[in-house]
């Protein structure tokens, strides 16, 4: 089974697409350095009525949306080979400084999941 990891990042909507510039480029180092999979995805759809919405759970405020994001690796062996790659290169280097961030990064959750259940649609 594959291994991921995800984030949620509350971020000013005036940030996303700064943002996205970021993140288009994390994805490259990520992907030549052996991730299967990186997605970015930001808020659409927050206010459900199911559960606890993000913007509840985030404390979002006014003019925050949510980014949900996911890389996919081979294993857990492969993630931490490939995440020691890429905290290396100096593509990703150039973008780490915290003043530089579109968003707060001790607001960030961060973590590392093993797949229970796999499902592609293209399988």
């Amino acid at each position: 089974m594959d291994y991921v990891d995800g984030f949620v990042i509350p971020i000013p909507k005036k940030e996303v697409k700064a943002y996205l510039r970021m993140a288009k480029k994390a994805g490259e180092v990520w992907k030549d350095h052996g991730a299967l999979e990186y997605r970015e995805c930001v808020g659409d759809d927050l206010s459900v009525k199911m559960g606890v919405p993000f913007t509840k759970m985030l404390k979002l405020k006014r003019g925050e949306t949510v980014i949900f994001s996911w890389i996919v690796f081979k294993s857990r062996a492969a993630r931490d080979r490939i995440n020691a790659k890429v905290m290396k290169d100096p593509r990703l280097a150039k973008m780490m400084d915290p003043k530089d961030m579109p968003f707060d990064c001790k607001k960030m959750a961060y973590g590392g999941f093993k797949s229970m259940v796999e499902f592609c649609a293209w399988e």
